[in-house]
């Protein structure tokens, strides 16, 4: 098939349904390796047809030579592509030139990108390709550079914030906050002339993020408008919070509607265009989040979501498993629990996993020996690892809960309890919830109390009526839609 298709073109036979065809072949290996046979070196035909005189010959041609990897075709990729006249194919010569090491080609490919900034007579259909054009070249020239991230500064001394928070507990974090005006909001918390280094240190919010202040309203139906006006107050909010000069990298997000990639794509185009090209648009390796929420009255909050260079709370957790507890839902536990956490106390965390809990709670408070339990071994491993880069001592053993012995008591338990019996568990839920009762009494210390995180809390309330020695202090629901329940439980032991 590969070799007719070919032949076909070389004779000049359909020349541009072929080349599709092809295209579409050379998507599989094994036509690949067997085109390269074909050709054997010999590019003359295919570069040949990049002066055809119908534009998509020439761009299905291009790309096919993209995909030979072969240097021997950048220089002659790169002047097709410059004496391109036909503006809705030139993306594609880039898109070719891609496939291949284009790196000595950057002060060239940087020079195209700004003189195509620069020209501002485009007409709307114009501009709609060539704006294509500038995001490709605009990756290209940033590969060449070596991309080179911004580190945080510390912004002003006072900052507006928003702080997203567990919504049934935005108080536990309202509660840390020292400096500032604070306004709760529905899924969180706004904090007016807030000090960074404060909310830094607080651990219970899952997303900070910074209002934009601009001159006009962000009408959600006007996408070139909102780019216009949210350029200078996002640019002038990442100067302030980031060293370095050069463009920042940034995605959008818009939430609350539906908004196609075409709107995303006039959006970033504007915004671009009105930074002078120090905002770009990238969908990996971005530094800086635009988040537009869209309102009721048809228009946009605005709001800057900071790189994780700037949030380095839970840098310790680069490994976890399934079942992990998320950092900030083992800060808000440790933080609820507060008042029961004793300082020096001897801490067992029967269901450990990757370590997050333990590691948390010693934070919140700190703790004397630690002990982790996981019938997993990754998740111990994992643990391990987490728990040296949080700088942290904890004892972990691969063993099951139920088989554990120890030779001193514990001050407190602190876990994630299991969301399922375990595959191939013998018991339900149910009946763990009421094993797990039934043996942990024997391993706590008079007074012991148990953090539990759970979403079967029905479970917990049932366990604790149906076994002698344990009261439940406190409850605090986090989800209602999964029950999501930490329970503060006193143990007393009985004659």
């Amino acid at each position: 098939m590969i070799k007719e298709l070919y032949e076909q073109i070389c004779a000049g036979d359909e020349v541009r349904a072929n080349l599709i065809r092809l295209r579409e072949e050379l998507k599989e290996e094994e036509n690949r390796r067997e085109f390269a046979y074909l050709l054997g070196g010999d590019f003359s035909n295919l570069t040949a047809l990049l002066k055809d005189e119908d534009p998509k010959v020439r761009k299905n041609a291009a790309l096919i030579l993209g995909e030979q990897e072969s240097e021997d075709l950048l220089p002659v990729l790169f002047d097709a592509y410059k004496n391109e006249k036909t503006l809705f194919i030139r993306a594609d010569y880039l898109k070719a030139i891609s496939g291949l090491d284009y790196r000595p080609l950057g002060d060239l490919l940087e020079k195209k990108l700004q003189d195509l900034r620069e020209k501002e007579d485009w007409t709307p259909e114009g501009w709609k390709h060539v704006s294509k054009e500038i995001r490709i070249l605009q990756t290209m020239v940033l590969r060449c550079r070596g991309i080179r991230h911004h580190r945080f500064a510390g912004g002003k001394e006072k900052e507006d914030v928003i702080l997203l928070t567990n919504r049934r507990q935005r108080k536990v974090t309202a509660d840390q906050v020292q400096k500032g005006k604070i306004t709760m909001l529905a899924g969180g918390l706004r904090v007016e002339g807030a000090s960074l280094k404060e909310i830094r240190s607080i651990r219970t919010y899952s997303e900070l993020l910074f209002p934009l202040k601009t001159n006009t309203a962000l009408m959600a139906d006007q996408p070139v408008q909102c780019g216009e006006a949210a350029a200078e107050p996002l640019l002038a909010l990442a100067d302030r919070l980031y060293n370095g000069a050069g463009a920042f990298l940034y995605r959008i997000d818009v939430r609350g509607g539906e908004f196609s990639g075409s709107y995303i794509r006039k959006l970033s185009d504007a915004l671009e265009r009105a930074s002078g090209a120090r905002l770009v648009n990238s969908v990996t390796d971005y530094e800086l989040e635009l988040r537009l929420v869209l309102k009721k009255d048809g228009t946009f909050t605005a709001m800057l979501k900071p790189s994780s260079s700037f949030d380095e709370r839970f840098t310790y957790r680069k490994e976890a498993v399934a079942a992990s507890i998320a950092p900030v839902n083992a800060a808000l536990t440790a933080r609820l629990a507060l008042p029961w956490l004793k300082e020096g106390a001897q801490v067992l965390d029967p269901f450990c996993g990757v370590g997050t809990m333990l590691i948390e709670r010693d934070r919140a408070r700190t703790a004397g020996t630690m002990y982790g339990l996981d019938i997993f071994g990754e998740a111990i491993e994992k643990a391990r690892r987490n728990t040296r880069r949080a700088d942290r001592i904890v004892n972990y053993i691969q063993r099951d809960f139920f088989t554990f012995r120890h030779e001193y008591r514990f001050d407190e338990v602190i876990t994630n309890m299991p969301a399922s019996a375990g595959e191939g568990s013998k018991q339900s839920l149910r009946a763990l919830y009421h094993s797990f009762f039934s043996y942990v009494g024997g391993l706590l210390k008079d007074s012991a109390v148990l953090i539990l995180y759970t979403t079967a809390p029905n479970y917990v309330v049932e366990s604790v009526q149906r076994t002698a020695g344990f009261r439940i202090e406190k409850s605090f629901l986090l989800n209602e839609k999964n029950q999501t329940t930490v329970f503060v439980i006193q143990w007393k032991q009985t004659e």
